[in-house]
């Protein structure tokens, strides 16, 4: 894959990066001239793809389970051993659990918790061991935490990403004393293969109509804003949530 220069010599981590948005985010990163680790927990073969595609000279992939600390750390381990260096992290992986509050089990509560709060918290805490001055971490929220015709299902994982969010603020400050900045994305309905998974037509034109655009949000587009605080023209953008939706919460 050539590149186009902006983040040339760069190494970025980005979790749940072999499907949907975050294998989006990969090839648009390194198109820009970046280094990437391709994190998967499960399935390789699509992580081996995008692998293929970049470069194997500037990309890997690296099966961690993020809900875990061991296994966060190893990722970041990995990362160094095989470029020597880190200059970004992109917290991309989560779980949606969509249930009420009567309907949430225990077992539901900690795995949303697992993988949407405690894996971008320790990432967080392992990679800043290693992040430059002009380090960069971004994380993943959803714009469904400022949308004011929410269904009580979304209550669990609204929670878990009000929690990221708070995170992005609080970092920004401890970080931003390094010249690290932090930041957030807050992706709205997407075309991922997820997001197809259980709804008819009838649903998704349904959300289609709720975009003034008249389209639901695209991987790339989400891609294109994760580039843009990356490079040289967002280093003064620090502590933000960027909602990327097409205009559905504004």
């Amino acid at each position: 894959m050539s590149r186009e220069g902006t983040l040339s010599g760069k190494v970025i981590i980005i979790t749940g990066s072999s499907k949907g948005i975050g294998r989006a985010v990969a090839l648009r990163l390194a198109k820009s001239g970046a280094s990437v680790v391709i994190n998967f927990s499960s399935d390789q073969a699509p992580a081996d793809e995008v692998v293929k595609e970049i470069g194997s000279d500037r990309a890997i992939a690296v099966k961690a389970d993020v809900s875990k600390v061991e296994s966060i750390r190893s990722l970041v381990q990995q990362t160094i051993q095989r470029f020597e260096r880190l200059d970004s992290v992109i917290f991309n992986a989560g779980v949606g659990i969509y249930k009420g509050l009567a309907e949430t089990t225990e077992e539901d509560f900690d795995r949303c918790y697992a993988i949407n709060v405690k894996g971008p918290y320790f990432l967080a805490q392992e990679a800043a061991k290693h992040l430059p001055s002009d380090g960069r971490l971004i994380f993943f929220s959803s714009s469904t935490t400022a949308l004011s015709g929410i269904m009580p299902n979304y209550l669990l994982y609204t929670s878990a990403k009000g929690a990221v969010e708070q995170m992005t603020r609080i970092l920004a400050k401890d970080l931003g004393r390094r010249g690290i900045t932090v930041n957030c994305i807050s992706p709205g309905p997407t075309a991922t293969d997820l997001f197809f998974v259980g709804k008819t037509e009838d649903s998704v034109k349904f959300f289609t109509n709720l975009h003034p655009p008249g389209r639901i949000g695209q991987p790339d587009d989400i891609a294109g804003a994760v580039n843009f605080l990356l490079g040289p023209e967002a280093t003064w953008v620090n502590g933000q949530n960027i909602k990327v939706n097409g205009g559905l919460v504004v």
